[in-house]
């Protein structure tokens, strides 16, 4: 499946701008924020951040915030090109912090072949969402 290069900059970018939103997550729970930034195929940056409930249940993900929030603006052609996770919890120190699946489905549905940035447990890593949900689908 061919996928988008993202240059170093849009990385960095898009990295920034989850770091950024992470900052605005509602997390009293957990005291686990996380911020995402995707990057549509027309260029365009969306964020999110998690925002957890008392029913715990109804709590969103910042990657399905920030995709919801794309939807609700551009509508739903929307293509994912790129994703950028940062989690934390305390703000400043960055944990390992990928999608969760139900994360990795929603962005598969607007990006079979889009790319996810996020911390690893050795550092920055970088994967094709197929390689995250190998067996992914979409009803289209």
């Amino acid at each position: 499946m061919k996928t988008t290069k993202i240059p170093t900059a849009t990385r960095e970018r898009l990295l920034r701008s989850a770091r950024k939103v992470m900052k605005n997550a509602y997390a009293p729970f957990s005291n686990f924020r996380v911020g995402a930034a995707i990057l549509t195929a027309k260029g365009q940056v969306f964020t999110g951040c998690n925002v957890e409930n008392s029913s715990y249940g109804m709590t969103n993900c910042a990657e399905r915030t920030a995709i919801f929030s794309a939807i609700a603006k551009s509508g739903p052609e929307l293509e994912i090109a790129a994703v950028a996770v940062i989690g934390s919890p305390d703000n400043n120190h960055e944990v390992p912090c990928s999608p969760c699946g139900a994360c990795r489905q929603v962005i598969y549905e607007f990006g079979p072949r889009a790319l996810v940035f996020y911390q690893g447990k050795k550092g920055p890593k970088q994967s094709l969402i197929a390689d995250l949900l190998p067996e992914g689908f979409r009803l289209k």
